[in-house]
């Protein structure tokens, strides 16, 4: 079976749909399929070689130039691939900030609109580019931002689209009105074009479902998965050490963390405890993480704190096997979380708030605790009993980390997806 995934690069970070997208590309590959990774808007960032003959559709510039002007949609053929260079598209991503919120809207709707939006041209350029390739015999979409393309998709080449969700809702919400009705009316008119909807969790299908007001088949729940591949325990640390791995924003919960381990280590009952942070940062995000820096340092403690911004695959493993306990504590509606699983392969046990799509991690696996949203002094009391209690740490890392194995690794995750394709009515 060929498959021809459609996934929106970051062009300078690390992302969780990203490394999802690349794990079930390669554990499908693994399982005799071809599959082709399509990059979109920015080049991708992964951990993994990927062929790099495959151009960039709907560059970030380009689209942004059709949005502003209709004109833009005829530029000759030599501008436009100038316009979507992997370097210049990877120096102008640093800079994905300066886009106001309204001109996000506008894109973000004429996106949503397909073949009736502005970037229309973009749309007929990659079906041209699809076409000279061997055939596909499923379509799938990254992201349901996606979901726009899929009815040209579907009709140009008669195979079914797929679309996994994971955690558009957040960025939806953002969106300044009208634009944030108008796109939430438009993802649940252009899903009728989808063949299935894929997401990680029960909490986020629910979520969706809730707002589109689609029937129960429409959406299989497939737990995404992680390549197991170099991660496994390490040797328990003589320090007591908290952990952060994901982007260093307020959104993942980075200034909860911050004022938990504040709150710990004011108590005294583990005078000895560390915090670690790691994960991506952008140039947007300075001004957060020197808050957070500030608010350590007036409490005596900016030397008991190690920041470690945008690691390598190994440096992450590295920096996971040497923790005693993990904690994201994310104030947003969390999807899924895929640096739990990460956390839980390395045999980490993990601290996450009652809300999202954690306590169904967490029953699921048996790899945590929980504490309430939102609440440093809470989630100091869940931190502070697992770093008295090693014993009890170790053990729920090592059911995380047998859960893991058994249940989030990629290849069951390629084999979960390889069942709803077969599924599938059949291909042209």
């Amino acid at each position: 079976m060929h498959v021809v995934t459609l996934t929106p690069g970051t062009g300078n970070f690390f992302c969780g749909n990203c490394l999802r997208e690349q794990a079930l590309a390669v554990a499908l590959r693994k399982r005799g399929h071809d599959v082709t990774l399509v990059p979109m808007y920015l080049p991708r960032v992964t951990e993994e070689d990927e062929r790099n003959d495959v151009p960039i559709f709907f560059g970030g510039v380009t689209c942004y130039l059709e949005q502003k002007c209709a004109c833009f949609a005829k530029m000759p053929r030599w501008l436009d691939r100038a316009l979507n260079a992997p370097a210049l598209l990877k120096l102008l991503a640093r800079f994905s900030n300066m886009t106001r919120a309204r001109e996000l809207g506008e894109m973000t709707l004429s996106m949503l609109r397909g073949e009736e939006g502005r970037q229309a041209a973009e749309l007929a350029k990659l079906i041209t580019w699809l076409k000279s390739q061997p055939a596909p015999d499923a379509i799938m979409l990254s992201s349901l931002l996606l979901v726009g393309l899929a009815r040209r998709l579907r009709t140009a080449f008669g195979v079914p689209v797929l679309c996994t969700m994971q955690g558009e809702d957040a960025f939806l919400d953002s969106l300044p009105e009208p634009y944030r009705q108008q796109c939430w009316q438009l993802v649940a008119e252009r899903g009728a074009d989808v063949a299935r909807f894929v997401t990680g969790s029960r909490y986020y299908r629910d979520e969706i479902r809730r707002r589109t007001k689609w029937s129960d088949d429409r959406v299989s729940v497939i737990p995404n998965g992680i390549t197991l591949d170099g991660f496994g325990p390490g040797t328990p640390p003589a320090t007591p050490t908290i952990g952060y791995l994901a982007r260093m924003i307020e959104g993942k919960g980075l200034g909860v963390l911050v004022d938990a381990f504040i709150e710990l280590r004011r108590r005294n009952k583990v005078p000895q405890a560390r915090l670690r942070i790691a994960g991506t940062t952008t140039p947007a995000d300075a001004r957060y993480i020197r808050r957070q820096q500030e608010k350590l340092a007036a409490a005596g403690l900016g030397d008991a704190v190690d920041w470690l911004p945008n690691v390598s695959r190994g440096d992450k493993i590295t920096f996971l096997q040497g923790l005693t306990v993990f904690s994201v504590p994310a104030t947003y509606g969390e999807s899924y979380g895929l640096y739990l699983i990460e956390a839980w392969a390395c045999g980490v046990p993990v601290v996450q708030p009652r809300h999202a799509a954690f306590p169904e991690l967490i029953e699921a696996t048996g790899g945590g605790v929980l504490c309430e949203p939102k609440n440093p002094a809470s989630l100091a009391d869940a931190l502070e009993s697992l770093l008295l209690d090693p014993a009890r740490a170790r053990a729920l890392g090592a059911q995380g980390r047998a859960a893991v194995e058994r249940d989030y690794s990629a290849a069951r995750m390629a084999e979960r997806v390889e069942d709803v394709l077969r599924g599938l009515p059949a291909a042209r």
